[in-house]
This record gives C-alpha cells, structure tokens and sequence, in this order.
C-alpha cells in the first residue's frame, strides 16, 4: 500500500493515501511509529493478557475483561460488520501490525519489559509485538470496547447497592440521593451560530474530561483521501481507525461529551451446580426469566462455562472461570468471594451472581460503522446518519456546517426497561427487567433549516456539559452539577461577533461552581470561629477569596484546605461507617466504591440533608477549620497551584517497573477545579502525597472548530502527538496546555508542512 506522512510544527502526522483502506493502514502504522507501548498495553488490557507482561498488577483487570468476554465480543462485533468497513477496520490493525517493530524498537517501556524486538525487528522471545498472535482484524473493536467498558453505571449502581445494603434503615431517601451521584466528570461542548460569530458562520468548540495519561488517550491526526473525498483534521483513540469523537471535515465539524446515559444493566443471577463438567469444574444452571422455552419445568436453564487461564509475569498462572447466562456474561461468580477467580463448588450449591448486559454484547455491534461514515461526511446530515450507528458510550453531539446548521444529537442505544434496573442490579429471573426496545434519540436543531422553537435556537448557542438536560434527563440517572453548563451559557451570553480565540477562552474559565455555597457556609459559622490564630487566619483567606480557582489564589488554597478536611470529617461520621465495609466486588471494580472519593464527590449534597440526620453541620465545619489550619496545606500563604497539582498515570504504575517513565511537567501547578469550566478534577479529602487535592483528571484535548477556516482552528493535548518518552513531541505542549493556549491544526496544503519526524517515521514508500 503506497501512503504518505507528513508533519507539522507539533510532530501531529498529515496521512494521505489513495483509498480508504489504504489510509486505515497507514494510519494503523504511523500510530504504531508513534505509540507502540500504547498500543500493545490497549490490546493487552483488551485481550485480558496485561499480567502476562507487567506482572500480578495486571491480574484484577484481567480476570474482569476475561469475565466479561471482552475478546469474544470483539470478535462477534467484527463478524457482523458489513464487508466495506470489515475490510476498513482490519487494515488499520494490518498497519498497526506492520509497524509495531519499528515503533517497539523506540519505546523505552517495551525496552524495559524485553519486548523491544530482535536484532532483526522481529518479536522478541517470550512475548513481543505479535508472538502472541498480536493485532488480529478485530482487536480493534476490542481496543475501543475495552476503553469503554467501565465509563457507563457499572460502578455507580453498585455504589448505590452498597449504601443500601451497609446503611439499612439508617438511609433515607435524602441521603439515598444525596449519594445518587456518580464520580466527577468534566466534558465540556458548545456550539454557536453564525449570527454570533464574526465570519458568519459556526464555532464549535469543547475539552473532553478523563484521566491524564502517559501517552495522552487521544491522538491529534489529519486524514487524507481524495479519492474518497476525505479530509479530516480530528482526535484519534490509538488503536481505533478513524476520529471517532471528535473532527473537522472541512466543510462539517462535531464533537462530544458523555450523555451520562445509564445503557448497560446489572443482574443477580442465581446459580446451581448442577453435575461437574468434563474439565472437573462445575456445571452450573441459572433461574431464568419465564416465558422461554428451553427453561425447565423449575425455571432452571444452561449457562456456558469454560475456564481460561491467566498468564502472569513472575507468578504462577491463574485459572479463571468464564460463565455466561441468556442475560450476558458474569462480572461476578459468587457474590460471597468477589474475588475468587474460579471458586471451588460442592454439587447441589447455590450461589449469587452478577451479570452483566450490555447493548455491544447484546448486539454483537461496537458502532464501528460510524467510523468510516464519519471520515466520509460533508454535511451536518451526513454526521447525524453516522451517529446513527454508534452503540456504546452514549454521547451526547453537537454538530455544526458550512450551510450554517448547528444540531445537537444524542447518539448511541439505550434500552428501554423498567425504571428501577436504571438504579440498582435486579433480580435476574424477573421478567419485569426485560429489555423491551430502544429509546428514540431525536435531534434539536439549533441553526439552519427546521431550526426553531427551543432557548437554543432563540440564543443561537447550544451547550452539553454532561448536564441533566431534556433531551437526556429520561435516559440516565446521575448528572454532573450544573455549574459548567450555566457558567459556558454565561460567558458567551448576548455577544456577538465571536471568534476562536473567544470560545477558546471559555474552556479556561476557573470560576468555581460551588464556591457560593461553600463560602455561605464559613459565614454562618464565622461568628463561632476563632477571634485570632491560625484557624482565624486561614478563614479570613478563605472568605476574602473570589471565588476563582487560579493557581496564584491563596483563597482557593484556603478554602479548599478547609473543605478537604471537612470532607475527612464527614466521611468519619458514626453515621457513614457502615460504608467502610468491604463492598462485594472484585478488586478491579474498588476504586468505584472509595466512600473516601463518593463522599467527596457529594459534599454539597450531603451538607444540606446530615442536618435532618442529627448531624451538628455547622460544627463540623468549624472543627475542620482547627484541621485544615493544622495541615500543611492550610498553612500562611499556601496557593491553590501548592495544593492541586498534576499528576499522570502510566500504565507501568504499580509494577517493577515504575520508575522507568519519564514524567516531565509532573506536579505543575494546575487552574481550575471539579465545579469549574475547566475542570482538573480534584477530590475533596483525597489527597495522593498529604499535601494537597491532586488533580488525576482534566481537559485531555481542546480544540475550537472554525467552519469558516478550518486553518483558523485550533487545539492542544496535555503532552504531545509523539507517545515516546523524551521524544521531541512527546511533551512540547504541555506548556500550551497549562497556560490555556491552542496551537493550530495542521495546514490542509503540503507546502505549509514541516516533516521534522525522525527517519524511522517514513515507509519505504514514502522515501522512494
């Protein structure tokens, strides 16, 4: 396949090819130059097999992906693509494959762990790129399935399960709600009109919210393809063909944030043994739904089983029992040993499961579809039909074109079913949980033909900040607060004539959301407050803050002390202890259930309901300010940059190998915080080194679409486009990123391209 690369000032590759096919491969194999490591870690996390490379660390994950059939749903979901995108999909994973050798050969993790290649750039002995089969056709379905997997309810509903089943009678229904919500998130988009704008036509602009990671999760390119008339500047998933998430096609530009949509459903499946297997292990049956046939006359029916074994580095192998029941695969075995990874069984036991279901499964489709749809489109219709084939995650979309149309979609499937599987897992053989159809997703239009009766339309600026809004409100359960969206609703309130760099600006807003109810609260407690000291001190900062969450601010500092140790305070209440109790999940699924992080997460709520729990709130605040001037991070002059710092993780962290990352930026000071547009998402009461709120999430690209001048458009990533440590481009945007600037995208004319990649970079075919 003959393929082109070229260059800009950031290192971000210009592909162009002469098919479609063509430029999934080349794209398949730039990546592989650029983030080799990333690229064969996704595909182990995917396949279930990181512990046979990085050691026991890996094991949870594995036994989850196992159980949850992460593989074997790739592959269905490749069998059932239609012919044009199969042959699109498996020629990425072709061009990943072909330039694995080259790429393993500069990445110093696979050094590090001997999986660097031959002398002859071929696999290493005992597991390199490829010695395992490598990259098949549909890993990567697997790779996009696997990024998925955990960013629906999973975890919340069973947070949920388990403040019912540790706090009894002692929940009611405020604190039921009150702990309703579900870890922070941060995704911001907004879209305006061309009557708002100077050139005449749309902006749209956003900052996808995740864990900072080395590399960055997305992947800057620009696509080429005349043939098939493609050109489009956008967002990669390394290990994904395509700009899923968000693109500029020229003459049409979308983005997206998490619709918060609650799509995937848990189920207690009840399970006999019923015989052994011809391996010795158990037989087992599950009480199925009625209605079915192939149900016995007592309701008990199948379930698939097979045992697979998990390699690990340095230890012996784990076998793992894989069961699947008519409701999908089990997540869980046996409640009573979450972690058991094939619990022993007597003949005649009945145990609970914890299966999951999930439209991808159910389905045998990951939206792959979409991909190619999407390079292809010219139009905001175009965009809106491949949304249409998206799955999983649910996204909420704002789509803007040359025509000057700006529509909001909704795009992926929900099932629909009864009210109360959206909350918590049920009862696996009831009926009542069945999934009985797909919600409707119909889309508003903001500009253009058909626009009209809506405050969106009216105003000309549609926003989504993972907000509860109608267009949503009936398809999930927990909601991000609405500061963000009000705040980006209010920054670009009546102007006109608005520019890139204006809806740049709003990304980087650092007012904070929940400061008024925060500093409310210290003023009703300041008259009991210490008259002089330490305490006295801190709290006057904290009042005289302007609520800004700047890194310079010793206001926020201030008062950010003070709500982490009152955050500690409140998660310490006799009235919480019950949800320090061991949570029945296995230990991929802890970090979910942290009571120190849910509680956190919840503080305002939970201010205004302990009163009626008997809780003295107006004390506690008042003893945490004693804490907070006692703790390092409340000491005199303190700023928020001292306290909220960033840190990455790596997918080394954890193993022997830690301390073979390079972490330049590590610990810059951060703006912003949960409640603020731009979010570094810190967690009240958490803190990673004693000091202050770390920030592990934040903006992981930002980027403003014009579709006036797609040259005018611009973007950034917290690192950089090169995945390699020390690389020349694996970190030269972080200071862009930190001080809220943009670079600009990659010119459309090669004459404005630089190719300053290293040799290895290029092909035979591009060199000839």
């Amino acid at each position: 396949m003959t393929a082109s690369v070229r260059r800009d000032a950031h290192g971000v590759p210009t592909v162009e090819a002469g098919s479609l096919e063509e430029l999934a491969h080349a794209q398949g194999r730039v990546t592989a130059h650029d983030r080799a490591w990333q690229l064969e870690s996704e595909r182990w996390r995917a396949e279930g097999a990181l512990a046979a490379h990085v050691g026991p660390s890996g094991l949870a994950w594995d036994v989850l992906a196992r159980r949850v059939r992460l593989p074997d749903t790739a592959r269905r979901c490749y069998a059932a693509l239609e012919e044009p995108v199969r042959r699109f999909v498996a020629a990425y994973a072709e061009g990943v494959a072909a330039g694995l050798p080259e790429g393993a050969a500069r990445s110093p993790e696979l050094r590090a762990l001997g999986l660097a290649g031959t002398d002859d750039g071929g696999p290493a002995d005992g597991g390199g790129p490829g010695e395992d089969g490598g990259w098949q056709p549909w890993t990567p379905l697997a790779v996009l399935l696997s990024h998925h997997l955990l960013f629906g309810s999973v975890g919340t509903k069973l947070w949920r399960e388990h403040v019912v089943a540790a706090m009894g009678p002692e929940l009611g229904p405020d604190l039921a709600a009150a702990f309703a919500v579900g870890p922070p998130d941060g995704s911001n988009a907004l879209a305006v009109a061309g009557s708002r704008t100077a050139s005449g036509l749309p902006l749209v602009a956003g900052d996808p919210h995740r864990l900072l990671e080395r590399p960055g999760v997305y992947q800057q390119v620009h696509l080429v393809c005349a043939a098939e008339g493609v050109d489009v500047v956008g967002l990669a998933f390394p290990g994904v063909p395509g700009v899923p998430h968000f693109g500029h096609a020229g003459s049409v530009a979308w983005a997206v944030t998490n619709a918060m949509a609650d799509y995937q459903d848990l189920l207690l499946e009840r399970l006999r043994v019923d015989g052994r297997d011809e391996d010795g292990g158990p037989r087992l049956v599950a009480h199925g739904a009625g209605g079915r046939e192939e149900i016995g006359p007592e309701g008990w029916e199948p379930v698939e089983r097979r045992t697979e074994v998990v390699a690990v580095a340095g230890a012996e192998p784990v076998r793992v029992d894989v069961v699947e029941t008519a409701r999908g695969p089990l997540l869980v075995l046996d409640r009573r040993r979450p972690d058991a990874p094939a619990p022993a069984m007597a003949d005649g036991e009945e145990v609970e499961g914890l299966a999951l279901r999930a439209p991808s499964r159910v389905l045998a489709d990951a939206g792959a579809a979409a991909l190619p749809a999407l390079l292809r489109a010219r139009t905001a219709d175009d965009v809106e039909r491949a949304w249409g084939a998206w799955v999983e995650p649910v996204n909420s979309v704002l789509v803007a074109d040359t025509s000057g149309a700006v529509r909001r979609l909704v795009a992926g499937r929900v099932p629909r079913r009864a009210e109360r599987a959206r909350w918590r897992p049920v009862p696996a053989d009831d009926p009542a949980w069945a999934w009985t159809g797909w919600e409707e997703h119909p889309a508003l239009r903001v500009a253009g033909d058909g626009a009209g009766g809506s405050p969106e339309a009216d105003a000309g600026v549609v926003v989504t900040a993972n907000d509860e809004r109608p267009d949503v409100a009936h398809l999930g359960t927990a909601f991000a607060p609405p500061h963000r969206a009000r705040r980006l609703r209010a920054l670009v309130g009546d102007r006109t004539g608005l520019a890139v760099d204006d809806l740049a600006a709003t990304l980087v807003d650092t007012a904070h959301g929940s400061a008024p109810a925060l500093l409310a609260l210290l003023r009703r407690v300041a008259r009991a407050a210490p008259t002089a000291g330490p305490a006295h001190d801190l709290l006057e900062r904290a009042l005289a803050w302007d609520g800004r969450a700047d890194p310079g601010s010793t206001g926020a500092a201030a008062a950010a002390a003070w709500r982490a140790a009152l955050a500690r305070r409140v998660v310490a209440l006799p009235l919480l202890a019950p949800l320090h109790r061991p949570p029945a999940v296995p230990a991929a699924l802890l970090p979910w259930l942290s009571p120190v992080e849910r509680v956190g997460a919840a503080l305002p709520r939970l201010l205004d309901v302990l009163p009626a729990h008997g809780v003295d709130v107006g004390a506690l605040a008042l003893a945490a300010l004693e804490d907070a001037a006692a703790a390092p991070a409340g000491a005199a002059g303190a700023t928020w940059g001292d306290l909220h710092r960033l840190r990455t993780v790596h997918g080394l962290d954890g193993t022997p190998w830690h301390d073979a990352t390079l972490r330049p930026g590590e610990g810059s000071p951060l703006p912003g915080d949960t409640d603020c547009v731009v979010a570094t998402a810190s967690v009240p009461g958490l803190s990673l080194d004693g000091l202050g709120d770390t920030g592990l999430r934040g903006p992981v690209a930002r980027y403003v679409w014009d579709l006036a001048d797609r040259g005018a458009s611009r973007w950034v990533v917290p690192l950089g486009a090169d995945g390699v440590q020390g690389a020349l481009h694996a970190a030269d945007q972080l200071p862009l990123w930190l001080a809220g600037r943009l670079a600009p995208v990659p010119p459309t004319r090669p004459d404005d391209a630089v190719d300053d990649g290293p040799p290895a970079a290029r092909t035979p075919e591009e060199t000839a």
